[in-house]
């Protein structure tokens, strides 16, 4: 694969406030999650930190990475 290439992984999330506090308190801090093509995706669980609200982090998202699986972006959809 050209290494100047973009993935896209699209995915959903429910994580309550309460789930998400581990996260934050650093006592997990990556996110696994599996995408809706199947694949299983892990990423720093602090690129989620600006979509918490008081209810948790809830919603369909994608996650944009380049050829060498680095983190460009991830907006919820």
């Amino acid at each position: 694969m050209n290494a100047t290439a973009k993935k896209k992984y699209y995915f959903r999330l429910q994580i309550s406030q309460q789930q998400y506090l581990q996260y934050y308190q650093g006592t997990a801090n990556a996110v696994q999650v599996i995408s809706e093509s199947g694949q299983k995706i892990q990423f720093p669980a602090i690129r989620l930190r600006s979509f918490l609200t008081h209810q948790g982090i809830h919603g369909r998202f994608c996650l944009t990475l380049d050829g060498q699986n680095r983190f460009i972006n991830l907006q919820r959809l």
